[in-house]
């Protein structure tokens, strides 16, 4: 099976300009035979997390009208998106949320960060449970940034039976994740390990991608550099 990882730089504040190039990124990676592709944190507005405790219009639902090019995309080359974004919650805070978008283009899951970072505390709602989806016969599990951080979520992945662990990030330039969290939840637990990271500045700092894919022995088997674009990886799945 192959699957992708999709980077680029969000237009700040720019939902829809945001899921247009989303769109046409899945589109990219279905025309390459990718049947999945993962997104960074917050593709549809950059990392800018106090903007969505005072724009409102940042947050989407996950019936969002303007969720359509994805689906649209998604049905086009029939690949399952996992796109995150500040989506809604009953609690009257948003979430930190993947939304998992099938090859028919209807929602296949949805997954709140569990662990939330820093300033996200004052703004988010955290998950209250793990990720994941099956596709293909496969076992997908969903994780986001800091959440890779604590070593039971990957755990938790192995244990419910899934073979590729899906991370959609914001790392900035010197983050030591590429080196000492990634391998080491794919080592440790015999994942595939596939990042999705940003590019561009924003809260964290300057962004440069480097999305990557870890085998199960925590080897890198490719990396996508820092330019935008899909990094496509057939997985003996």
């Amino acid at each position: 099976m192959k699957i992708a990882a999709a980077q680029f730089a969000p237009v700040p504040g720019e939902p829809v300009a945001n899921v247009r190039t989303i769109a046409e990124l899945i589109r990219e990676a279905a025309g390459q035979g990718a049947r999945v592709v993962v997104f960074p944190e917050t593709s549809t507005t950059g990392y800018f997390a106090r903007r969505f405790a005072t724009e409102p219009e940042l947050v989407l639902g996950e019936d969002d009208e303007r969720w359509g090019p994805v689906r649209d995309a998604c049905r086009a080359g029939g690949t399952a998106a996992v796109v995150n974004a500040a989506v809604r919650t009953p609690s009257g805070r948003p979430a930190v949320t993947t939304l998992v978008f099938g090859p028919d283009g209807a929602l296949l899951t949805r997954y709140d960060k569990l662990h939330l970072h820093g300033v996200e505390q004052e703004i988010f709602a955290a998950g209250g449970q793990d990720g994941g989806f099956d596709l293909d016969g496969v076992r997908f599990a969903l994780a986001t940034c800091y959440d890779n951080r604590f070593p039971e979520v990957a755990r938790r992945a192995r244990e419910s039976g899934a073979a590729v662990y899906l991370a959609s990030s914001v790392l900035e330039v010197g983050n030591d994740s590429f080196e000492t969290v990634y391998p080491v939840r794919a080592r440790e637990n015999g994942l595939y390990v596939v990042l999705a990271n940003a590019l561009g500045v924003n809260d964290c700092g300057d962004c440069r991608g480097d999305s990557a894919v870890w085998g199960p022995d925590g080897n890198r088997l490719a990396t996508a550099g820092g330019a935008p674009g899909v990094l496509v990886v057939e997985l003996p799945l």
